[in-house]
């Protein structure tokens, strides 16, 4: 399998979807094997993680990674803040992210790569087409509430999911011929965008660390209480992380229909994992499985297109 001809180019467009984005390593794998590689990636959210780091070519990394993802091991990456513009600092993420990419720079990357992101105070959509590639995919995913804003050359950035969640726009606009878009919440109507957890994990304050950070010992207090609150209880009513990521799933289905009317794809990807939650970052590899087995039925598609614009 060969790319298009020419200078007419590929785009591939990864969509949000918080831990649902580990899909995008069984897409990425599929599309490798098969011999298409994209000449532009674009990316909203963990889209921009997953495609940075492919494009830095750490893929592989970032798989054994993920799948020795834990509940615990999960929690113990979010380092929660106290005082300030979100409830995690995301310094433990970003610390990964270095030991993977280092200091690598867009401009290293062998091909055109975006990260889509909003600034936070017009609301305007950015996309980051240079600079840290470390910085960028942290901007993409700064989730309002969850993670603080991060500021670029004077902009408060936020998740790129509020404005584009499946960034199609972004690869034509960039030179796409062929667009291959990977939607994430395509089944998600009317199924929980949190998990049900009957035996909550435990999180706890230990005042021997940073002044205003949570681990996972301790004894009942206030951020306690909070963290609880937002991964969940055995109570029925929902709690503010079920409501807050429950509002985001919503909106990032009704936003990506919506634009993706006006501007369609032309390969839709679109992996089942609506009984997956927005924060079982634990179920990798599941996920992985999932995005490969949804690429593998489109490789057709993608094939007969490539062929009708070669």
């Amino acid at each position: 399998m060969t790319n298009l001809s020419g200078n007419q180019k590929i785009g591939l467009a990864l969509g949000g979807g918080v831990a649902r984005g580990w899909a995008h390593i069984g897409v990425l794998h599929v599309l490798k094997e098969a011999g298409i590689e994209p000449d532009i990636i674009c990316g909203t959210s963990i889209g921009a993680l997953v495609g940075g780091v492919y494009s830095a070519g750490h893929l592989d990394n970032l798989e054994s990674w993920a799948r020795g993802l834990t509940k615990r091991r999960m929690i113990s990456y979010l380092d929660v803040i106290t005082r300030g513009s979100g409830l995690f600092a995301g310094k433990r993420l970003e610390k990964t992210l270095h030991k993977f990419l280092g200091e690598m720079t867009i401009e290293d990357l062998p091909h055109s790569f975006a990260a889509v992101t909003a600034e936070l105070a017009t609301g305007h959509e950015i996309w980051i087409q240079e600079g840290s590639l470390v910085d960028a995919m942290r901007a993409s995913h700064a989730l309002p509430g969850v993670f603080a804003p991060i500021n670029i050359d004077n902009r408060w950035l936020i998740d790129g999911a509020l404005v584009n969640p499946v960034p199609v726009s972004v690869c034509r606009a960039l030179g796409a011929r062929l667009v291959i878009a990977i939607s994430l919440g395509s089944d998600s109507f009317g199924r929980s965008s949190f998990p049900e957890r009957d035996n909550p994990v435990e999180i706890d304050f230990n005042p021997e660390e940073e002044k205003g950070k949570v681990t996972l010992h301790g004894t009942l207090n206030p951020q306690r209480l909070m963290m609880r609150q937002l991964f969940g209880t055995a109570q029925k009513a929902p709690g503010v992380g079920t409501v807050m990521l429950g509002a985001l799933n919503i909106m990032m289905d009704r936003l990506s229909r919506s634009r993706m009317a006006g501007d369609p794809a032309d390969v839709l990807v679109t992996p089942r994992l609506g009984h997956i939650s927005l924060l079982e970052f634990d179920r990798a590899s599941e996920m992985i499985e999932l995005g490969a087995d949804a690429t593998e039925r489109a490789l057709p598609q993608i094939r007969e297109a490539m062929s009708i614009l070669s």
